[in-house]
């Protein structure tokens, strides 16, 4: 049973309920685990210790749907990559979620990096990749202007394609939500026990969640969670990752994703549009101890703008131009693979889902939903399932006749909120209101994207705290920024 409170958000939910299946996990893995389960006459939940959804490497990574060239033939990731990025565009319009196709780069300087480059394309050519070629100098530039003059040749992706990850994440939760999941956030995983055939899963708070199968989609936690129910057979540790978000007057200075010929630590740091319109910078490759440590750092900052700036002709204009910067963890497993699999009866290992996971996360879907069906779990297709979220962004992107039609009915989307993102009244409350619900600054943030321009929430973030305090009926000195102790008002002055 799960302890009534504020923390439970209430699809089909009720006191006692066993769930069929518990997803231990909300990012966009987890989402999109939750969601295909969705699709069947199944009880599901998804466990999360955070606030919201999408507050692990689904919150701060590279937004790249990977074409799928880089991975070892034969692997996991390799299959599931191709699979995930072929499903993508079609899992993103049923979720109303924007996605660009816009082709990705992987640029070689040297004789040393033709040959790696030339090894890609191969590779990519067997795990699957349509169009993926080599392309010389000239076309190089044809395609890419502002590509730096030292850059000899380059894989070329068609294929490859941006998304918003967070984005991704809260709809593909939220249309689980939609079709009866329900979602207990704040829910931080302390043991598992199986009784009688059944696993009960403690909190850390104290309560209580009862399921037949458990899914591990708990990222950099993964190899803890798999420790509680016995299973030692590999360890995860957190790998940082640094990026640079610059001003969408940026956002043209390149059309693909620009990749560095990669190494043992990653695809190196990249220089990429975003659906929204902006530049973004990064990562680095730090791997660290502190599985929570998301703090920049100076050293690592300066790197990625050093070497963003060798990609481009001219440099990157970072002075003046960046919004803000942040750091992603990674889920490196020890097996050099995706780890997906079943080794302890009815619970199901989804760990080291580092790059490609973002790509693959429909495809992991797929796979798990067969390992489950495989190991006893009977899928009886629901008739009544909805694929179908409508898109939640953005009323700055509609016609004058299209905002004055949205306004007629709701005069709450005539009030502008944050003038930096034009986002109005009406898409916040909606943010607060829908599956899975805004519960605090950032909540509204990255669902709508009020306060992430250039004044970073200056203006709009107390109006924002209004709307939150009134909609869920707490004080406004009970706002928080990003849940806990992350008070923005410690009391009234008057």
């Amino acid at each position: 049973m799960i302890a009534e409170s504020d923390n439970i958000e209430r699809g089909a939910f009720r006191m006692g309920k066993r769930y069929d299946v518990a997803v231990i996990g909300a990012g966009v893995v987890g989402g999109m685990i939750a969601r295909e389960l969705s699709k069947y006459q199944l009880n599901i939940c998804v466990l999360d210790r955070e606030n919201d959804v999408a507050m692990g490497a689904t919150k701060a990574n590279s937004a790249i749907v990977h074409a799928g060239f880089d991975a070892k033939e034969g692997s996991l990731k390799a299959n599931l990559n191709v699979r995930g990025s072929q499903m993508m565009e079609k899992v993103c319009s049923e979720l109303g979620v924007k996605y660009q196709k816009n082709g990705s780069l992987v640029i070689g300087f040297s004789d040393e990096d033709r040959v790696n480059v030339e090894a890609l394309v191969e590779r990519g050519k067997k795990n699957g990749v349509e169009g993926v070629r080599l392309v010389e100098q000239q076309e190089l530039f044809a395609l890419e202007p502002n590509i730096s003059k030292n850059a000899i040749c380059a894989l070329y992706a068609p294929t490859g394609a941006i998304v918003c990850p967070y984005e991704l994440c809260i709809a593909s939760i939220g249309n689980a939500m939609d079709n009866g999941a329900d979602l207990a956030l704040g829910f931080e995983v302390a043991e598992i026990e199986k009784a009688n055939g059944v696993y009960v899963i403690k909190g850390a708070s104290g309560e209580t969640v009862e399921a037949m199968y458990v899914v591990n989609a708990a990222g950099v936690f993964s190899d803890k969670i798999a420790k509680m129910v016995g299973d030692d057979s590999f360890d995860v540790h957190a790998r940082r990752g640094e990026y640079i978000l610059l001003d969408r007057e940026c956002g043209g200075i390149v059309k693909h994703t620009i990749f560095r010929t990669p190494s043992k630590m990653g695809k190196g740091i990249l220089v990429s549009p975003t659906v929204d319109g902006n530049l973004l910078l990064g990562p680095t490759s730090v791997d660290i101890d502190d599985r929570d440590d998301k703090s920049t750092t100076p050293e690592g900052l300066a790197r990625v703008i050093r070497e963003c700036g060798e990609n481009i002709e001219g440099g990157v204009p970072v002075g003046g131009k960046s919004i803000t910067s942040f750091c992603g963890l990674r889920a490196v497993g020890s097996t050099g693979d995706f780890i997906i699999n079943s080794s302890v009866e009815n619970f199901v290992n989804v760990a080291g889902i580092e790059s490609p996971g973002l790509s693959s996360a429909p495809a992991i879907a797929e796979y798990v939903r067969d390992i489950l069906s495989g190991i006893g779990l009977e899928l009886v297709e629901k008739k009544d399932f909805d694929p179908i979220r409508e898109p939640k962004h953005h009323f700055r992107e509609a016609s004058i006749e299209e905002k004055n039609e949205i306004i007629k009915k709701d005069a709450s989307y005539g009030r502008i909120i944050c003038r930096c993102e034009t986002v109005s009244e009406g898409e916040i409350i909606d943010a607060i209101r829908s599956n899975p619900p805004a519960r605090d600054i950032d909540g509204v943030k990255r669902r709508t994207r009020s306060g992430m321009g250039r004044c970073q929430g200056g203006f709009c973030g107390p109006y924002v705290m209004e709307l939150i305090a009134k909609e869920r009926g707490i004080p406004f000195e009970d706002v928080t920024k990003s849940g806990g102790k992350s008070v923005m008002v410690y009391g009234k002055t008057k």
